[in-house]
């Protein structure tokens, strides 16, 4: 097989010298002589057929051949400082790639607030997020198809090998639209325990698949709306399709404009928990997890 002629050196040095303007300047900056940077550009431009670099005045300056070169060149440079710098990191026990199950009633801004703090100091780390609800992040978290489950709902199943770390957070309110024909109950706490069964729920289906899937909150009753994400729930309580609980942090703004009206029904504060495969200690999954259970939710 015939030897490709660019390689990881020469790419550095075409980078060099076009930051630098100079074969002279890059040879300085490499620590190289500028003969070899000159000798290793004219082996190339033979090689390969074309004109690299062209003077102007005293500079040195790209062909248009050369700048893609380069160009194409630079990404390459790139991905091997990537790929070095992540091997470094996997032989030192920090896995290239962690995977998180988001519960959906956590506070996103405080959550992504974290993770890029955290990546600013580990900008190698890749990262992927997924949304779950209810058992479902528990249940990803057991197939394996996620490292870190946050914010889920208890209880935490047991003999299943998790490490669990309780979280406070801002809660859940059972609301009503403001518009909605019942919205006049909403203080009333017989009243509303009352009528219950003639108000329609809203309900985020749980993402779980094998297991018995379940639902939180108000989700008794004969008329129920189900609901793929916070987001659709919170739209269609808004429009007066239902009542249902959703994040206090997520309504404080349509609570004070007078949209939503707090139901007043007792609400059992559920605790939510930071969790993990005891089995797992790759350190980005232990330093996260650490950063967030100090983090105040």
């Amino acid at each position: 097989m015939k030897q490709n002629p660019i390689t990881l050196e020469v790419l550095e040095i075409l980078d060099a010298i076009d930051r630098r303007g100079s074969f002279a300047k890059a040879a300085e900056e490499l620590n190289k002589a500028t003969s070899a940077l000159s000798y290793a550009t004219q082996k190339l431009e033979e090689q390969l057929g074309i004109g690299i670099f062209q003077r102007q005045g005293r500079r040195s300056v790209l062909t248009p051949a050369g700048r893609l070169v380069l160009d194409e060149g630079r990404k390459i440079l790139a991905a091997s400082t990537l790929l070095v710098d992540r091997a470094r990191e996997l032989a030192n026990g920090w896995e290239p790639r962690l995977r998180i199950a988001l519960e959906s009633t956590v506070n996103f801004s405080r959550f992504f607030e974290t993770l890029n703090e955290f990546l600013a100091a580990h900008p190698t780390l890749e990262v992927d997020v997924c949304e779950s609800v209810l058992s479902g992040g528990w249940e990803a978290l057991e197939r394996g198809d996620v490292d870190l489950v946050v914010g889920c709902p208890g209880p935490v199943p047991l003999q299943k090998g998790f490490r669990s770390v309780p979280i406070t957070g801002g809660g859940m309110l059972p609301v009503i639209a403001k518009h909605h024909p019942l919205s006049k109950l909403a203080g009333d706490a017989k009243a509303i325990a009352t009528a219950l069964n003639k108000i329609r729920r809203v309900v985020s289906h749980d993402t779980s698949t094998v297991d018995i899937a379940r639902s939180a909150g108000l989700s008794g009753g004969r008329q129920i709306l189900y609901v793929q994400t916070i987001d659709q729930k919170l739209e269609a309580i808004v429009a007066g399709l239902g009542i249902g609980h959703l994040p206090t942090y997520r309504i404080q703004g349509h609570l004070q404009r007078g949209q939503l009206i707090k139901l007043n029904l007792y609400s059992a504060g559920d605790t939510n928990y930071i969790a993990w495969n005891i089995t797992s200690k790759g350190k980005a999954l232990q330093a996260f997890s650490k950063k967030l259970i100090a983090q105040s939710w």
